[in-house]
């Protein structure tokens, strides 16, 4: 600045932040200076009442320049500059725009501007944000500010004010250089390690959020981008549930009241798998599937945990209430069955984990032919319990089974 106003130019007429620019050598260059006759009249703004908010570039505009009419009429002076000045380093100071948070009301601060309801003491910007800064900085904006033109200092005294703030700097630009470099560089270790936490985070929710939908071996086969071949099983056990009456029920119920209740319903279903060594494969509707014996194969205690959690799962409904129907039971049908299955990933958009084979159809007709609050076994499934010990049966007879 101290240099345009000793050249030809006299002034800079439009200085602002957006006008500071910094290279990559850490120097500050001013722009949008000179070529006055070129610009003539592409800043005209002949009512400031129609003038939109894209035109802040007047907040940084002496009080004397705003009064005396149009840009293009009055380009600028040294004195303007120094006021604007001001209004640049109260930005830096404050990192706020050019009037603080009131700067948003563009139009309602250049009247308070041009017009001062008390001319011994004009609107500025509030100097309250910088009680903590240096003591040079807040007398230097106070004298910019001045409302008489002749009031101002001019940049080489602004200079020698602004001194202290280089106080500890090194006379070398280049050992100034290499240390805020150095600074930017911890603050920029520090910001990495901050955005490196919250990437773990994250990743841990996405890691969470996979391992609900798919088993562990098999998701971490994914997460390598290997693909997962299908494998065969030469024993599990297939647990099926639903509802007797779901039907009817959500015949007479609203929408919102189903999806609450399978909701409230399969929450607490969900919480009691987790102590069992069993893998929730879906559920559709009502229909509630769980299997145990895969990925990661148990021997024949896949029986035990299918049928212990069973017993554990028909304890709770008991004492299930449901939400819009407090007075009703729930009555839940189960169905086991053991036997060979082949599991696989299906698909690429939402992959499924599903199972396949006589297996997965026998367990559902055993679910399907069975009785309200009875868990309902084929012989197979009877035989591997019957190793395992522990467990009391109830012979039902020879039934149909499609």
């Amino acid at each position: 600045m101290i240099y345009l106003h000793e050249s030809p130019l006299r002034y800079h007429g439009s200085l602002c932040t957006s006008n500071c620019l910094i290279d990559s050598r850490w120097v500050v260059k001013i722009s949008d200076f000179g070529l006055q006759a070129f610009k003539q009249g592409s800043d005209d703004f002949p009512d400031l009442r129609n003038m939109s908010s894209k035109h802040e570039k007047l907040l940084y505009r002496a009080p004397e320049l705003l009064r005396a009419g149009s840009v293009g009429g009055v380009s600028g002076t040294c004195k303007g500059d120094v006021y604007s000045f001001g209004i640049v380093l109260y930005e830096i100071h404050t990192r706020q725009g050019p009037y603080g948070e009131e700067g948003k009301q563009v139009l309602e601060c250049l009247r308070k501007i041009l017009n001062p309801m008390d001319p011994t003491n004009p609107y500025r910007p509030c100097l309250q944000p910088l009680e903590s800064s240096f003591d040079c900085v807040r007398e230097c904006l106070g004298e910019c500010w001045a409302e008489r033109p002749e009031d101002r200092p001019d940049f080489k005294m602004i200079r020698a004010k602004l001194r202290p703030l280089r106080k500890g700097m090194r006379p070398n630009i280049f050992d100034n250089m290499m240390a805020m470099m150095e600074k930017y560089a911890n603050n920029l270790e520090a910001l990495v390690d901050e955005r490196t936490d919250q990437l773990q985070e994250e990743k841990k929710k996405t890691e969470a959020l996979l391992l609900e939908m798919l088993p562990r071996p098999v998701a971490e086969q994914l997460k390598k981008g290997n693909k997962v071949e299908a494998e065969s099983y030469d024993m599990v056990t297939i647990y099926f549930s639903d509802i007797v009456g779901f039907t009817a029920m959500s015949a007479e119920s609203t929408p919102l009241q189903v999806v609450d209740f399978l909701n409230d319903l399969y929450t607490c279903f969900d919480s009691i798998i987790g102590h069992y060594d069993v893998y929730k494969v879906e559920t559709i509707g009502d229909a509630y599937m769980v299997v145990s014996g895969l990925p990661i194969r148990n021997g024949i205690l896949h029986a035990a945990e299918i049928a212990s959690m069973s017993l554990h799962l028909l304890d709770a409904v008991s004492e299930f209430k449901i939400r819009h129907r407090p007075k009703e039971s729930l009555l839940l049908r189960i169905g086991i069955h053991s036997g060979p299955v082949c599991a696989g990933v299906v698909g690429l958009k939402m992959p499924r984990y599903c199972l396949f084979g006589d297996t997965v159809n026998t367990a559902s007709r055993m679910e399907s032919t069975g009785m309200p609050l009875k868990i309902h076994i084929s012989g197979q499934c009877k035989q591997l319990l019957d190793r395992l010990g522990g467990y009391n049966f109830q012979e039902r007879g020879v039934i149909s089974i499609k």
